[in-house]
């Protein structure tokens, strides 16, 4: 499959080790793809048997999460954080509170995360964590007293130089809260343990946004860069009315967008004339999804309660904001006939690796998550910064450095592609810098 042997037999490897963590697995071969053009040119890698290390997680932390429901009856869930990397700064990453929770999966963000965060240019490492419990339908004192016994044990594993989590799928600034209270409680100690926080307690402005319009951003880089255009008339769609989608949705159609299409939970609703953007938003701030609603205010609107079914949407720029997963083959297939030229992942490896391989091999410009959406935790890296020095920039200052971060990801994404001939491949790009950063803290580092 690939050119090198060394990542022939390492893949051979994992996949037979990690056969019960496709997730995993796919983000694994995803970066492989990458590494082929690169472990050949660099004998260091396989000498010093820096994908083997670079794989494993340097520890994966898994315990029971009891807590007291509403109607006072026992429920025990797991607790989960894998400690990827730490080779260029304290674990970084978010938490997920949702029933598909699972060590694969957190072993594929926690993989992703740290070429993320090496691409950004700040001092972090990669990690990622969360829980099967699920906060839909839960009462905020449910809530709380999960996540006061999540963090019973987790505090154990946390700290301002050593992990700070984030927020994620199901994981909020109420659920961040919860956990800022007890942790404090616990170590008698104010800091910046957590990011995401409310901008009452060291939170930093512009931390909701910062996904969705980084995203944005990063892609206005490409259409300029590779189409000498820009987002003005385009028909976009965006998939997931989540903090990430609605964010994209408002910044797309601020940089003159026509968003065509956009799903949630429940579906999709499309319009070639455009969607009301200003109602989206609302009814996505208030309930966390919006098509019912939607359909229910303009009857005549197109729509299906498959989400799935958005890819079917004609457009030029896709944007997949929701989850791991929504685009196979036959998808990128469907947008490619649909005349799609643009692909820009909001989530976390929403592409599968079929899909990603067919948009590379017909002239459709691609970005993977681990550069577009690092937006969020580049503000992040920022808002630890503000907690470190005491002090809390404006809005329109963080909006200023996330533009900076997402045009200086690109620029490092496009030339290090360009240096392989690859000049289009943001996802070798991307793969090879990030990797690059990493591999030579740890070659300086020694074997640890």
């Amino acid at each position: 499959m690939y050119k090198s042997l060394y990542l022939n037999t390492l893949l051979t490897d994992v996949k037979s080790k990690y056969r019960n963590e496709p997730e995993f697995i796919q983000a694994v071969e995803e970066f492989f793809d990458s590494m082929d053009f690169l472990v050949e040119k660099d004998p260091r890698i396989e000498k010093n048997a820096i994908l083997e290390r670079i794989i494993v997680p340097e520890r994966t932390i898994e315990f029971r999460v009891p807590w007291i429901d509403d109607q006072n009856k026992i429920r025990v869930n797991t607790g989960y954080r894998v400690q990827f990397n730490s080779a260029i700064g304290p674990y970084k990453g978010g938490m997920r509170f949702d029933k598909s929770v699972n060590v694969s999966i957190l072993k594929f963000l926690g993989f992703e995360q740290t070429f993320k965060n090496s691409l950004t240019g700040l001092p972090m490492g990669g990690g990622k964590g969360g829980s099967d419990f699920d906060p839909r339908g839960k009462s905020d004192a449910e809530v709380m007293r999960f996540c006061q016994s999540f963090m019973n044990e987790f505090y154990r594993y946390i700290g301002p130089n050593t992990d700070v989590p984030a927020g994620d799928l199901g994981f909020g600034a109420r659920e961040i809260g919860y956990m800022v209270g007890q942790y404090k409680k616990i170590v008698n100690e104010w800091g910046g343990v957590f990011t995401g926080k409310n901008v009452s307690y060291g939170g930093s402005l512009a931390r909701p946004e910062a996904t969705g319009y980084g995203l944005c951003y990063f892609v206005q880089e490409i259409l300029k860069t590779f189409l000498d255009t820009d987002f003005k008339g385009k028909k976009v769609i965006i998939s997931g009315s989540g903090k990430v989608g609605s964010m994209a949705l408002k910044k797309a159609h601020d940089l003159g967008a026509i968003v065509v299409g956009m799903s949630d939970i429940n579906g999709y609703v499309s319009d070639p004339k455009g969607l009301k953007v200003e109602e989206i938003i609302e009814l996505a701030k208030a309930k966390g999804e919006f098509t019912k609603d939607y359909i229910a205010n303009h009857p005549g609107v197109k729509h299906s309660d498959r989400s799935r079914d958005l890819w079917n949407v004609p457009c030029e720029i896709a944007m997949p904001c929701a989850t791991q997963g929504e685009i196979n083959i036959d998808n990128a297939k469907q947008l490619k006939a649909n005349g799609v030229f643009l692909v820009a992942e909001g989530a976390n490896m929403p592409c599968d690796l079929e899909a990603i391989r067919f948009f590379n091999e017909n002239n459709i410009l691609f970005s993977p998550g681990k550069a577009s959406n690092a937006g969020g935790v580049a503000v992040s890296g920022l808002e630890m910064t503000q907690n470190a020095m005491h002090l809390s920039w404006t809005f329109e200052e963080v909006d200023e450095k996330l533009k900076g971060i997402m045009k200086s990801i690109f620029q490092q994404c496009y030339t290090t592609a360009a240096k392989f001939n690859q000049p289009k491949n943001l996802a070798l790009g991307a793969n090879i810098a990030g990797f690059l950063k990493v591999m030579d803290a740890m070659l300086a580092q020694g074997v640890c």
